[in-house]
């Protein structure tokens, strides 16, 4: 997905994007799922432009990886900007499948096909 906003984006230093954070609040791991639980318009008009596409996509589940990807942001910037939008409580944060504390193996090879079907 291609939005407006990418070339905007383009330009604009991530950390400018970030108001200079680099960490979040949350563990958002790439495999982390997220999502609209209820999309308001009101909402999307108010986030600033970076933000707003996140909110945009995740109307449908995407992992933090495919956030990233679609709307070509750096992993740092999405992730920042998608604790900020969980924060307000207007995303959720689908518990990570792990085993023992670490990732399932399983689960990263999925994220992984589905990355490498996407590019």
């Amino acid at each position: 997905m291609v939005t407006a906003n990418q070339s905007r984006s383009a330009r604009v230093r991530p950390y400018t994007i970030t108001g200079g954070r680099t960490r979040t609040r949350r563990p958002l791991l790439l495999e982390t799922l997220i999502s609209v639980p209820r999309y308001d318009q009101d909402v999307r008009d108010r986030l600033i432009p970076e933000s707003r596409d996140i909110y945009v996509l995740c109307q449908v589940k995407q992992s933090i990886a495919e956030i990233s990807t679609r709307l070509g942001m750096p992993l740092g910037v999405v992730r920042v900007l998608v604790s900020d939008l969980a924060d307000q409580g207007e995303v959720q944060v689908h518990p990570t499948g792990s085993v023992g504390g670490q990732p399932d193996r399983g689960l990263l090879e999925r994220v992984l096909r589905g990355l490498q079907t996407i590019s």
